[in-house]
């Protein structure tokens, strides 16, 4: 879309600058109206999975830390229809919305659960072989540790401009954006943004101070004919 920026005078008329923003990074939030009774449904399938393995898998959560990883094929699994069906219509709003082949729909290919007591973190990291990626939080308390997307362009690797002091920037010229978890918000994003999550700092010990979420891989897939 081309906007006009400015009206700028130069001497003997006024010359238009305009702006055309081309490639833009887009991320979709979703607040579930009715998380809360869902969560719990959740937490309970989240739990019995860790007590059947509670080795898990090491992927950017550190077992070190205390983080783990499930395995990835939970949108398999019936305690988590209710979560996955509800994907699925969230990812049909983004389909519709950039325009994709009706005879397409996306889907999820694999799924996971992490949890993150106190003092652990996820490196940064991209998910390869999926066009979208996903995390929805199930448990959040307060200083759980926030999600981080970076700029991914490599000009923040050859140079960086400097700007006003003290002073907020545009959204346009952030390097770097965080997300504060909320139980029942559900965050969608390009598979190729790096991105990873600050430590829990929240307080006390055991299950409650866990950061638990659901994380999924998205893929277009082309709609079987009837």
């Amino acid at each position: 879309m081309t906007r006009t920026i400015a009206q700028i005078e130069t001497g003997d008329g006024a010359d238009e600058l305009r702006r055309d923003d081309y490639f833009p990074t887009l991320i979709y939030s979703i607040k579930l109206h009715d998380a809360e009774s869902m969560n719990r449904d959740i937490l309970e399938a989240i739990y019995a999975e860790r007590d059947r393995d509670s080795k898990g898998i090491e992927r950017s959560n550190f077992r070190s830390l205390g983080g783990w990883h499930s395995h990835n094929n939970l949108h398999k699994e019936a305690s988590f229809k209710r979560l996955t069906d509800r994907a699925h219509t969230m990812l049909g709003g983004i389909h519709e919305n950039l325009g994709y082949d009706p005879k397409t729909r996306l889907e999820i290919t694999t799924m996971w659960s992490i949890t993150n007591p106190p003092g652990s973190s996820n490196r940064a990291h991209i998910h390869p072989g999926a066009l979208w990626s996903g995390v929805y939080y199930v448990q959040a308390p307060e200083g759980a540790g926030q999600i981080e997307f970076t700029d991914p362009r490599t000009v923040q690797i050859m140079n960086s401009a400097s700007f006003i002091p003290n002073k907020r920037r545009k959204t346009e010229c952030w390097t770097k954006v965080k997300v504060k978890p909320v139980a029942g918000k559900m965050l969608f994003f390009p598979s190729w943004l790096y991105h990873s999550v600050e430590p829990n700092l929240a307080d006390g010990t055991g299950n409650a101070s866990e950061r638990i979420i659901i994380s999924f891989n998205i893929n277009q897939k082309r709609i079987p004919k009837k």
